[in-house]
């Protein structure tokens, strides 16, 4: 900025310097397995005071907007990688396992935000925008061909949500491996009953 003084200038910097720092606490936080993370909790882990905390963000969910974008370009690699494949169902399970990727990343960040999205008209926008873009990539790879049956396509993307990943990994104990194979039973079995 023109005009802009040094100390002005290291403010800013030492800003920018704890919010980035809170945003990774709190990521730490839930990974950790802390769902719903206080602002106490929160401003212990990044080594920053409570009123620091609110002083750079209005509220939790200001801080659950920020997470979910680290954690969009944290798993923007798994998303560029290719679907590999000579057939639509040697892509579609290409698909599956790069989803499994993308869903075991970004699982504890889900349920967390998950939590407070009820409440918070940014959050149940970001979700929308995901489920949307995760519907629009299976049903580019499905095709005409593959699985034409709307209740097939509709039973697909049940099967390669968060909330089945969810429901594998931590209801039912399966490790990432089981959980990933029997995701490809799944669709195999649906795609063979087509």
């Amino acid at each position: 900025m023109q005009g802009e003084t040094p100390e002005r200038d290291g403010r800013r910097r030492r800003s920018a310097d704890s919010k980035r720092r809170i945003v990774e606490a709190m990521l730490e936080l839930v990974r950790e397995g802390s769902i719903s993370p206080s602002a106490d909790e929160v401003a212990a882990r990044a080594g920053v005071g409570r009123r620091t905390v609110f002083r750079l963000f209005s509220d939790m969910e200001g801080i659950y907007t920020e997470m979910q974008a680290i954690m969009r370009d944290q798993v923007a690699p798994v998303r560029a990688l290719p679907l590999l494949g000579d057939t639509p169902t040697e892509r579609l399970h290409a698909l599956i396992d790069r989803r499994v990727l993308f869903l075991e990343q970004v699982m504890p960040v889900a349920l967390a935000a998950g939590i407070h999205r009820h409440h918070s008209p940014q959050l149940q926008a970001d979700h929308l925008a995901i489920q949307t873009e995760l519907r629009a990539i299976l049903f580019d790879v499905l095709g005409k061909d593959l699985a034409p049956d709307p209740t097939s396509r509709e039973a697909l993307d049940a099967i390669l949500s968060i909330d089945m990943w969810r429901r594998l990994r931590l209801e039912q104990g399966q490790s990432p491996a089981a959980a990933a194979q029997l995701l490809h039973r799944m669709t195999d079995a649906l795609l063979q009953a087509e």
